[in-house]
């Protein structure tokens, strides 16, 4: 008896000795920064401008549009997103001094022959991608931006280059857009339509230049 109580004693003391110089493994854990979160300049309309320009075979015309509303998403000094509401009830002629010729000729960009404003009284813009243009000189373009712009309910992917400036809480774009009204069902005067117009056919492309100002 005595020698298996001698033998219990030996082995508990060769088992200690074998875990006492071992600490348990500690569970290694990786901290994993949060993503940035971009914040969100909103657009100053007082400040941002949008402006029209449309030819025709015998002319043009040229004006304004407000903007309604808009936020610029930021990330460090670069646009990462947006979105931009328009006024299409503030259409506007700047070329025109005659008032009831200029009257007649808002009321027929408003009305169904063109951009249908009582059924559609907004257009909306929304930023999908900035890419950063290589070797941009000092006040040229210095981004292309690719976005959803919806007119009438229609909505197609349009790209521009654009000059972007991100400083001081303060965010800028300013860019020429050029839109295919075709491809917004504006069917008036386009020789996408309508066949034989002549010199009373508009061209289907139009341009509007922005300069637009968000702040944080």
């Amino acid at each position: 008896m005595k020698k298996l109580v001698i033998l219990a004693s030996l082995a508990s003391a060769v088992m200690f000795a074998a875990t006492a110089g071992t600490t348990p493994k500690a569970t290694a854990t990786t901290e994993v920064a949060a993503p940035a979160k971009a914040r969100t300049f909103k657009v100053d309309v007082a400040k941002s401008d949008l402006k029209w320009h449309a030819k025709k075979v015998t002319g043009e015309h040229m004006g304004t549009i407000g903007l309604k509303s808009g936020q610029m998403l930021i990330d460090g000094n670069k646009v990462t997103g947006g979105t931009f509401v328009i006024d299409m009830n503030s259409i506007a002629c700047t070329d025109i001094k005659d008032a009831e010729y200029n009257q007649k000729l808002v009321g027929h960009l408003k009305s169904d022959d063109f951009f249908s404003v009582e059924k559609h009284g907004t257009a909306t813009f929304k930023i999908t991608g900035v890419k950063p243009i290589a070797k941009a000189a000092a006040g040229q373009p210095n981004h292309t931006v690719t976005g959803d712009l919806t007119i009438k309910g229609i909505t197609n992917q349009v790209s521009f280059p654009a000059t972007i400036t991100v400083k001081n809480g303060v965010a800028s774009a300013k860019g020429d857009v050029t839109i295919n009204r075709a491809k917004y069902d504006v069917r008036y005067g386009s020789n996408s339509f309508f066949d034989n117009l002549g010199d009373k056919a508009i061209y289907d492309d139009f341009v509007v230049t922005l300069d637009v100002t968000a702040k944080q």
